[in-house]
């Protein structure tokens, strides 16, 4: 009996994990991981049902299962003078997450006040929808401003080319439209501390995740303001400090002076990356660090001029930023040594 208990729970426990990625097909997944029949996990399904633990809704082909929420709730905040983000947390957003570990709290304060006092701030929106959804798999909060959007306002204070430019300078770290009051740290701390971290603005969406993805995609129509989600694992081991650390250069204090820059994303669709002005583009304000990491990760090859711009032009010009390449193609290892060795010649250049 107490085997067939212990059976029992544990195939309840893989369907409480694996539901929210499984939610029309959780009980044949169930069935093929146990050696059981349908029948027999679409019992384990009801008996969840019944103690509450997830959510049925639809019917027999349409049927979907989800996780009853620990906590939900969905706030309509109107943005006016004096409000204040740790306010908002402290009052409305913390007493949600009873339980929920010191660690994982700490990044969702961090991640909900930056994001909230970006809207505040920079968003020029009247007003902002905020909604908190805890299960024993997810946090997850969705923040929208109906404002004039972030990529539009970086696109226009830094007088860049387009959207896809504001994105890849978010992913840089140090871009705020407000330098004298913001240091532009907060997007580029908080995608990292998430498990998955999305921004929707204008016809573009921006997502990161699983430490090391990055993805941009065109939408077909146009979203006024900013939509933001951002995802963690109640369980997760990782720290606040622990993203901070990474990004400090060694006996700098802990000062931000690391960047790490996914490469693909300066590729604009259809293109190579095979011109110095993609290459500049790229560079934009690396000398504000004393580190980059460079991820080669999805470029299958670059251009000689692309390559000379970066590892010979700049690295000559900019001695104390250490360029670091990771995740390089041979195609694409092959043209960065070409560049370093005409640096090697003219004897002004060591390796990345």
């Amino acid at each position: 009996m107490a085997a067939k208990r212990q059976e029992r729970g544990t195939i309840r426990a893989f369907v409480l994990a694996n539901v929210e990625a499984h939610p029309q097909d959780i009980a044949r997944v169930t069935a093929e991981k146990f050696g059981i029949s349908r029948q027999a996990a679409n019992r384990h399904l009801k008996s969840l049902v019944d103690n509450n633990q997830i959510i049925a809704s639809g019917k027999t082909r349409q049927k979907r299962y989800e996780l009853v929420p620990i906590a939900e709730k969905i706030f309509n905040l109107e943005i006016i003078p004096g409000l204040s983000e740790d306010t908002i947390w402290r009052r409305l957003i913390e007493p949600l997450l009873v339980g929920v570990k010191e660690n994982v709290l700490g990044i969702c304060q961090y991640g909900f006040t930056e994001m909230v006092n970006n809207i505040i701030d920079h968003s020029e929106s009247s007003d902002a929808v905020v909604r908190v959804s805890y299960t024993i798999s997810k946090i997850e909060f969705v923040i929208l401003d109906h404002g004039i959007g972030v990529f539009e306002k970086i696109t226009k204070a830094l007088g860049l080319e387009d959207y896809r430019h504001a994105v890849l300078e978010l992913t840089k770290g140090k871009v705020t439209t407000d330098p004298e009051h913001h240091t532009g740290e907060g997007v580029f701390f908080t995608c990292r501390m998430f498990d998955r971290f999305s921004i929707r603005s204008g016809d573009l969406y921006f997502s990161h995740f699983e430490d090391a993805n990055w993805l941009i995609e065109t939408q077909e129509e146009d979203l006024q303001g900013t939509y933001i989600e951002m995802e963690i694992d109640p369980n997760s081991e990782r720290t606040t400090k622990e993203i901070f650390d990474r990004f400090a250069t060694e006996h700098d204090d802990y000062g931000f002076t690391r960047t790490h820059v996914p490469v693909r994303l300066a590729i604009y669709e259809g293109e190579k990356l095979v011109s110095r002005s993609q290459a500049k583009r790229l560079l934009g304000r690396f000398d504000r660090f004393k580190e980059v990491f460079l991820d080669f990760d999805g470029v299958e090859t670059i251009g000689p001029a692309f390559a000379d711009e970066i590892f010979r032009v700049f690295a000559v010009q900019h001695p104390d930023t250490n360029l670091v390449c990771v995740n390089a193609s041979e195609e694409v290892d092959k043209m960065i040594h070409r560049a370093l060795s005409a640096n090697d010649v003219n004897g002004k250049s060591d390796s990345p």
